[in-house]
């Protein structure tokens, strides 16, 4: 086989990856030019691949620890514990409760003290328009900003609330996922562990900066969410079947555009790895948190739903 080619898709992000069958080991020095690529390119994308969920769960082994979704289990594959199902297409007779997961732009688990390395997303199926997924390039976006907006930001802390996932949920279902994921403070601006370029992380789930009020931070919020999503820093994936679509959650945030008809299916698969240790509680002082046992069937089912 020829060696991979890796071609640019988007100024802001990503690049195309071909050449290459990842339904079969990935050499050494394939797996090193794959892994140089994404932390140039932040998304990766494999056209025209062949994979089930165990090939894709062998392909995600060589980017860090796997996550096995335990606190979302009504959105698990029903045969492998590490794949997610994004799809609204009934599987087992049963349409999952994650089909409309993402619909905001976000970086997987900030709301947790451990947020996704790595998201890996296969697309089986997909409607005959819509659909799409689209990335922003928080490295650049913290370029971009003035010299006097990086060095306020380079001493802040994002204050991250899951209560900001959705307003659109059950009231008594939010508030066990809340008590579930209490706030957690990740600096407003990380250092990537690999590139060393400092990326921006804060987007719609940061309730406030640590130090000042609600009122102080929501506006600088909002500018900071606002001017992530300009067109200049963003890649919009119109997706293929057999596309594998790669990003590093450390320095993107991205959105499933739910601009398609509900009749017709958007069916992928997923897998992510466990990031760094990077969070603390907002409270010192904090009991374990509440977990998936003891709530009751319906309540797992409807937090299973808003995790993403």
């Amino acid at each position: 086989m020829p060696n991979i080619q890796i071609q640019p898709v988007s100024y802001a992000l990503g690049a195309r990856v071909t050449n290459i069958d990842l339904s079969k080991p990935v050499s050494s020095s394939d797996l090193k030019m794959i892994q140089d690529a994404w932390t140039q390119h932040v998304v990766l994308i494999f056209p025209d691949q062949k994979l089930d969920p165990k090939l894709l769960i062998e392909f995600t082994q060589n980017f860090g620890e796997l996550d096995n979704y335990a606190t979302q289990p009504f959105n698990r594959h029903p045969e492998h514990d590490e794949v997610m199902l994004l799809s609204n297409k009934p599987v087992q007779g049963k349409i999952h409760p994650g089909a409309n997961n993402g619909q905001n732009w976000h970086t997987d688990l900030s709301y947790t003290i451990r947020p996704a390395k790595a998201t890996m997303v296969y697309c089986i199926e997909k409607p005959s328009v819509g659909g799409d997924t689209m990335f922003a390039n928080m490295y650049a976006v913290y370029e971009a900003l003035s010299p006097k907006m990086r060095e306020f930001l380079d001493g802040l802390e994002g204050i991250n609330d899951v209560g900001l996932v959705s307003t659109r949920r059950d009231p008594a279902i939010l508030e066990a996922f809340k008590r579930m994921n209490p706030p957690v403070i990740h600096p407003a601006v990380r250092t990537h562990p690999v590139s060393g370029r400092r990326a921006l992380y804060v987007n719609e789930r940061v309730r406030s900066f640590a130090g000042m009020t609600e009122a102080e931070s929501k506006p600088l919020i909002r500018f900071l969410c606002d001017f992530s999503v300009q067109p200049r820093f963003v890649y919009r994936h119109q997706w293929s079947v057999g596309d594998l679509v790669v990003w590093d959650n450390r320095c993107a945030i991205h959105l499933a555009v739910g601009d398609y008809n509900p009749a017709e299916y958007r069916h992928m698969i997923r897998t992510s790895t466990m990031g760094d240790y990077i969070g603390k509680y907002e409270d010192p002082h904090i009991k374990p948190p509440m977990t998936m046992d003891h709530l009751s069937h319906e309540g797992q089912v409807g937090v299973s739903l808003l995790h993403d």
